[in-house]
């Protein structure tokens, strides 16, 4: 027998010892959102949502509540918003969960990409969420920015809107400022960035595994979670001992 015929026999054998190409999504139901982090998740919707509603009505933008009536619940619901910060903080520095929000590089790329032109095309998701990395690298980038910018942006200028003029004894005392133009223009913003992440945060609650399976989570606690794939092929047992 020819030697070449030997060898595509040889080749061919163990090519039929291999088995076929397999991706194996299995998923795992794990307790990814913690009580206090659905308390303050809800609590913090509701209260956003009540910020905006009398916050726009101040602006004039129309008529629900009464320009009087929409301040008073404007400044209770920002004060009732102050006070869940303080306590998020203490949550995140207590339970370590602040690390979630440490930026990364890998994976951002293809993360945009993802949101871009991907999911469009269903295609894989290029980061898997775990119990220790909830957020993509873009989920980190935004959440450290509403976090750390944002947010105290939105509290410092809503403060100043509070006590440009406040009451000290028999007197009006007023904060050294020209005028609120700034600190209106700075809230405004910080108000339309808020208004622009949320809508944006409405339409990612449905690119989970299912339509509602992210907004059950976030409710339950519960998540079914990708384990890793399985995409080596496998040889027989067989063959190992040749």
């Amino acid at each position: 027998m020819p030697p070449f015929v030997s060898l595509l026999r040889a080749a061919d054998k163990r090519l039929n010892n291999i088995k076929p190409v397999t991706t194996m999504k299995n998923h795992k139901k794990v307790y990814v959102y913690k009580g206090f982090e659905r308390f303050w998740h809800w609590n913090q919707a509701l209260l956003i949502f009540v910020l905006a509603l009398t916050g726009f009505e101040i602006h004039s933008s129309y008529s629900l509540f009464g320009f009087e009536t929409a301040v008073n619940l404007h400044n209770k619901a920002a004060w009732g918003f102050i006070i869940l910060i303080v306590f998020a903080i203490f949550w995140h520095f207590t339970t370590g969960e602040w690390k979630q929000y440490i930026p990364t590089s890998k994976n951002l790329k293809a993360q945009a990409q993802f949101y871009l032109l991907g999911i469009f095309k269903n295609a894989p998701h290029p980061t898997q969420k775990t119990l220790l990395s909830k957020l993509n690298p873009l989920q980190r980038l935004v959440y450290l920015g509403l976090k750390i910018l944002v947010i105290p942006v939105m509290v410092v200028s809503g403060l100043f809107y509070m006590f440009y003029r406040y009451p000290q004894g028999s007197n009006i005392e007023a904060i050294n400022i020209d005028s609120l133009e700034t600190v209106a223009l700075l809230h405004t913003a910080g108000a339309f960035a808020v208004m622009a992440f949320v809508l944006v945060h409405l339409y990612l609650i449905t690119t989970g595994h299912t339509i509602t399976s992210n907004l059950k989570a976030m409710i339950t606690g519960w998540e079914e979670l990708e384990e890793p794939a399985t995409d080596e092929p496998q040889k027989d047992e067989s063959d190992e001992t040749k």
